[in-house]
């Protein structure tokens, strides 16, 4: 058996391609590294690389070709040997918004083209919760939670978690600081509470329960407006239909639901 016709094992590869090589020799190189013969080798190449949609390319040199094309050409190096297991370290971190988004499906294509199993590392929570079909969540080099997306959304283990997924990510309020006047107010001697933004509301006017702080910024999201507002270091976002108009700085008072979505003990986790 050949060695490209075969799994052969993990790879871990660099998006980075060696500038004096074709784009045709840096799909090759592994290949030759693997001892496979330069016919079959030929083959594999312009095989993955029709696949990537960039056959045309294989005679140019990278500095020839644009920044996408370049990714296309080091997945193609990448899958060319048949790995059984893909490691993606932040492959798309230097790429504009645009070509981030339509890099995010071409990876999509080639883990169900290849039926690898890809590990992805990203900073980007977009990325992971878009691509991934579970997600662990690192803190300080320790797996915080290992779950789908929509379990760290729904069900978030540590108030970590919670401030870290989502678009917004949720609220995440000590005790002390929940309003005398809330109904979680006899339970804030310790922990911390969750709430969802969407659940929260804004008001030019204080409410029983809700917080004062100062307007910071409001933008569009789904049709609705996402507000946020700080005060000594403290930052709250509701996701609202109001359709008031704030101005930066301007008092602005957060309305908290009756009941937190979450709570977390003293050292942040759920109970």
């Amino acid at each position: 058996m050949e060695p490209a016709e075969r799994n052969t094992g993990l790879v871990f590869q660099s998006y980075a391609l060696w500038p004096h090589m074709t784009v045709g020799g840096n799909v090759e190189w592994p290949l030759k590294v693997a001892g496979l013969q330069k016919a079959n080798r030929r083959a594999r190449v312009q095989e993955v690389l029709e696949l990537r949609g960039i056959g045309k390319l294989s005679a140019r040199y990278p500095n020839e070709i644009s920044a996408g094309q370049q990714q296309r050409v080091a997945i193609a190096r990448m899958i060319a040997p048949k790995p059984g297991i893909l490691l993606f370290d932040e492959p798309l971190s230097n790429l504009d918004a645009k070509l981030r988004v339509e890099m995010r499906t071409e990876l999509l294509r080639i883990h169900r083209s290849t039926g690898a199993t890809s590990v992805y590392v990203t900073h980007d929570q977009v990325e992971a919760m878009t691509m991934a079909s579970h997600v662990a969540v690192m803190n300080g080099g320790q797996i915080e939670q290992f779950g789908s997306p929509e379990e760290l959304v729904a069900t978030p283990s540590s108030d970590f978690v919670a401030t870290f997924v989502g678009t917004p990510p949720a609220n995440v309020i000590a005790g002390n600081l929940i309003p005398e006047a809330h109904t979680l107010s006899s339970a804030n001697s310790g922990g911390s509470f969750m709430f969802r933004a969407e659940d929260i509301s804004v008001s030019h006017e204080a409410k029983p329960g809700s917080i004062e702080l100062d307007f910071a910024e409001a933008s569009p999201l789904a049709g609705r407006s996402m507000i946020t507002g700080t005060r000594n270091g403290f930052r709250l976002t509701a996701v609202t239909d109001i359709q008031d108009r704030f101005s930066v700085g301007e008092t602005i008072h957060f309305i908290l639901p009756a009941v937190a979505a979450a709570r977390f003990d003293d050292q942040g986790k759920r109970v």
